[in-house]
């Protein structure tokens, strides 16, 4: 009696298997390229594409996504190169000032053409009798605990939307208009004001804004402000002298 040959059972190919394989060889669609158009892929549209298809398909999809962030990431180039003249231009006005009241002078002068920034203002905390100018606020420091809360807690840039009792605080004259604002704390061993930029636009200083050029602006003003509150002090009481005097 012959013996038949027994074929040995076939196993099942898995999904597993078939990755592995095309990982290991993957010039294996060069040897075999007829397959390209063999092999089907569903498609948004409902039509079914090649593979060769598809992949020409994908290639164009990351063009695409590529293209969109070089275009973003240009437009934020800009937006610093813009940031930077600024902050260049504002810091040279900030040294050229001589007492306390020209700071705001020149910050709303910095930003007055900005199409994106409608408001800006400096706050000093301390006694408003020390400091006899009239083109800055001055608040009480406790007041400003009591009106700001956790904004005088941070030590750096914090942007978004605020109560009405903290813009109303720092925009004393502008704050019904106010959508959105960048809070800078101005800090020189401890907390002395604030450096404010507000937009009519409720979206456009949001809590992911970058605050690099704000703080530099607020380091310096950290720098020099101080030197000028005594300056200011200084001058009342040299003011006072020759009252006292007659």
């Amino acid at each position: 009696m012959t013996k038949q040959a027994i074929a040995p059972e076939q196993t099942e190919i898995t999904e597993e298997q078939v990755i592995q394989f095309l990982r290991a060889c993957p010039d294996f669609f060069e040897k075999h390229d007829y397959l390209l158009n063999e092999l089907k892929i569903s498609h948004k549209s409902g039509t079914a594409i090649s593979l060769g298809e598809r992949q020409v398909q994908v290639f164009r999809e990351h063009r695409d996504e590529l293209k969109s962030k070089l275009a973003e990431l240009i437009a934020v180039a800009q937006e610093n190169d813009q940031h930077f003249e600024k902050s260049k231009r504002l810091l040279l006005s900030l040294l050229e000032i001589k007492s306390l009241d020209e700071i705001n002078l020149v910050v709303h002068e910095a930003f007055k053409n900005d199409a994106k920034i409608d408001f800006s203002n400096v706050v000093v905390f301390g006694d408003r009798t020390d400091y006899p100018v009239s083109e800055i606020k001055i608040i009480d420091l406790e007041n400003a605990k009591q009106q700001l809360g956790s904004l005088l807690e941070s030590t750096k840039a914090i942007c978004g939307t605020f109560s009405q009792q903290q813009m109303e605080c720092l925009f004393p004259a502008d704050y019904k208009e106010l959508g959105s604002a960048a809070v800078i704390p101005v800090i020189s061993d401890e907390i002395v004001g604030m450096f404010c930029l507000g937009s009519k636009d409720a979206e456009h200083f949001d809590s992911s804004m970058g605050s690099l050029f704000l703080s530099y602006i607020s380091d310096f003003i950290s720098r020099i402000l101080p030197g000028l509150l005594i300056k200011s002090r200084s001058q009342k009481t040299n003011d006072q002298i020759p009252s006292l005097l007659e």
